[in-house]
């Protein structure tokens, strides 16, 4: 069964895909995978009543399944509020239930929760989405109330229960609000119960959604279900600069995910020395600057000078250990570990291809000046036939002031090939023709 924004009726969902963040509640939002489902319980072991049941965005409650209906995750069921009732979608149900029992209500008391009474009927359904269809223009008005009486809160959702008898109003603000005048002013205007549940900022982004710094779906909204303390420490650990507007998510509070590799960082920086410590040598005592866990490199520097000298962790604790005998080296460099730079040239191993793969594509081919002359030619036979000091000069040479003058060989051989012609009747043909 689809929300109401994307089903297409019959209980068929199109596909949203908006991930939980449609206003009508969402249909993936902090979805559960059963992988206990496929195993069978043990013979003669009853299967668990407690089914948890969740509502709009991420409110979730365990409720008992005292009338042992046959339950499924997605199914709307119809639990009891007392007074009235709400509709709400199954999201676990079996031995997994009781897993999350454990670890999210230690001190759950089975007997004393509510009951679910029965799966939801078509009208109750319909009666259901048009409460959430309600909610926004709710929200607008409760806004304007509450502006007009100069209250300093933030009214950031609405929840209209599934009978449409009452209406929860989720806000935000820095300190006490005395909202008893604008209960009475909704109440008389909407004509519900009212409601007011104060959340924090980030229960507010949650509820809300939107996209991270990173360009996914906040977690908060999307799996992240409890909110652990987030200290500047973590930043300083991970060697982030301490910039609000870097650090802060949409809630205004330090991100979440500053956590999620904290242990790593802790873990690898147990080997690194301290960063106070100072490295005593004939040439002066040097201090830190920097640390790369990843690379595991220590920077040290001379006071009043501009250059680094990178160190591994084992070479700090070399030394540390020589001045701990009071022994003093020359100079940092003699530790400094030199690495062969191997030149290896381009390979084409995944299929990728030179980025300078076009430069040769686009040079022009020199043509040479020196046609190719026939042996067989005249001129050519003049050349070789020619003294030394009458053969013509090369095109390539720089031309002299006679330079344009024929040589006397080539003007007698040219004369020769005239009179030729004209002793022969068959060129004078051919030149009439």
């Amino acid at each position: 069964m689809g929300c109401s924004s994307c089903s297409s009726g019959g209980g068929t969902p199109k596909g949203c895909k908006n991930n939980g963040t449609c206003s009508s509640g969402g249909c993936n939002k902090l979805e559960v995978y059963d992988w206990l489902a496929n195993i069978a319980l043990p013979a003669g072991q009853a299967p668990y009543d407690i089914v948890e049941v969740r509502f709009k965005n991420a409110r979730k409650a365990f409720y008992r399944n005292a009338s042992n209906l046959t339950l499924q995750i997605g199914d709307l069921v119809i639990v009891d509020t007392a007074p009235g009732y709400d509709v709400g979608v199954v999201s676990v149900v079996g031995e997994l239930a009781r897993v999350q029992v454990k670890k999210k209500a230690p001190n759950f008391k089975a007997m004393e929760a509510r009951k679910i009474m029965r799966i939801a009927n078509q009208e109750e359904i319909d009666k259901w989405i048009k409460g959430r269809s309600l909610e926004k223009d709710l929200m607008t008005q409760s806004r304007v109330l509450a502006m007009n009486l100069n209250l300093d809160m933030k009214i950031s959702d609405v929840e209209y229960q599934g009978d449409l008898s009452k209406a929860t109003f989720y806000y935000t603000a820095e300190g006490r609000v005395d909202f008893r005048q604008l209960i009475k002013d909704m109440a008389d205007k909407f004509r519900v119960r009212i409601e007011m549940r104060q959340i924090g900022s980030r229960q507010e982004s949650s509820r809300l959604g939107g996209i991270g710094s990173c360009g996914r779906e906040l977690c908060c909204s999307t799996w992240l279900t409890d909110f652990r303390s987030v200290s500047t420490s973590a930043a300083r650990y991970q060697q982030l600069s301490l910039n609000p507007q870097k650090l802060a998510g949409q809630c205004g509070k330090l991100k979440c995910c500053l956590n999620y590799e904290l242990d790593m960082y802790l873990d690898a920086i147990k080997s690194f020395p301290k960063t106070d410590t100072k490295l005593h040598t004939e040439k002066g005592d040097a201090f830190h600057i920097k640390t790369d866990v990843f690379k595991r490199i220590i920077w040290y520097a001379y006071p009043g000078e501009m250059g680094t000298i990178a160190l591994s962790p084992e070479r700090v604790a070399e030394i540390k250990k020589l001045n701990k005998d009071g022994v003093k080296p020359k100079d940092l460099l003699e530790f400094v570990k030199v690495e062969k730079v191997v030149e290896i040239g381009y390979q084409n191993v995944v299929g990728q291809d030179s980025v300078n793969r076009f430069e040769k594509s686009f040079v022009k081919k020199k043509r040479p000046n020196n046609k190719k002359r026939n042996p067989n030619s005249p001129s050519a036979n003049a050349e070789v036939n020619a003294p030394k000091g009458n053969r013509p000069p090369n095109p390539g040479q720089a031309k002299g002031p006679n330079s344009g003058s024929k040589p006397d060989n080539a003007l007698n051989t040219n004369q020769n090939k005239g009179n030729n012609r004209n002793n022969n009747p068959q060129g004078n043909t051919n030149a009439q023709s």
